[in-house]
């Protein structure tokens, strides 16, 4: 499912940014702290309000039902809240609330993300990157065609990050989702299909990594020096 934005501005976080994603494409927001990453991402969820407009599927955000929104998109926050001791499997099932509860895809879920050994735990028991792979398999369980998630590898050690990397191909390949995600890794930033780079709430670049990550913009918007050197490629090794 396309997911578009058009002239979209938040007063003193966005200026007028557009862009357009296509079905089956991982991209990823890039851009210093403060730069409008997470704002950008809760105005494509319908979370925050804006000018301009959104769509999805070329239909305007603002017209589609909201229990219809939580079918079509998985929201991911940037850090987990969670004040209550619901168990991690619960957590998880509420991904299903607007199917009707059925569980489907729930112990599925808890297997990819590495949760079934965690499933009876409380939530607001475990690790901050435990927490952040519940929130992930409860976004991988609502079947969505669009997924917005904001920094979620930060927590993670470099196997699961490398896991939801991989996660994120096999939505976007084999399901044909749409995926946005905020990221901060430089180097990761290689590994998406495209790149939306923002710089204090202004739309700098947009298109593939190697066409993006010039040494120029790296200079102007986070203020570093590239040097060419031997890339360190990490890939999953399958347990002994």
């Amino acid at each position: 499912m396309s997911l578009e934005l058009i002239n979209v501005t938040v007063p003193g976080r966005l200026n007028d940014v557009s862009f357009r994603l296509t079905p089956g494409t991982v991209t990823g927001i890039i851009g210093p702290n403060g730069s409008g990453k997470s704002t950008l991402l809760q105005v494509a969820a319908g979370l925050l309000p804006a000018t301009g407009s959104v769509k999805w599927q070329g239909r305007a955000l603002d017209t589609i039902p909201v229990m219809e929104r939580a079918r079509i998109a998985a929201w991911l926050p940037q850090e987990a809240h969670f004040e209550f001791g619901f168990t991690v499997r619960s957590v998880v099932s509420q991904g299903r609330y607007a199917h009707g509860d059925d569980g489907a895809g729930v112990e599925d879920a808890l297997a990819r993300l590495d949760l079934t050994a965690l499933a009876t735990r409380l939530v607001n028991k475990i690790s901050g990157g435990e927490q952040e792979r519940v929130q992930l398999a409860r976004a991988l369980v609502t079947g969505a065609a669009i997924h917005l998630w904001d920094e979620p590898l930060a927590p993670l050690d470099p196997r699961h990050v490398l896991e939801i990397l991989a996660l994120a191909r096999e939505l976007s390949r084999n399901a044909g989702a749409t995926l946005l995600i905020s990221i901060h890794d430089l180097v990761l930033a290689n590994e998406f299909d495209h790149l939306v780079v923002l710089d204090s709430g202004r739309l700098r670049a947009a298109g593939p990594p190697l066409k993006v990550l010039t040494s120029e913009l790296l200079r102007e918007v986070f203020r570093v020096r590239a040097t060419t050197a031997p890339r360190l490629v990490l890939g999953l090794q399958d347990e002994p």
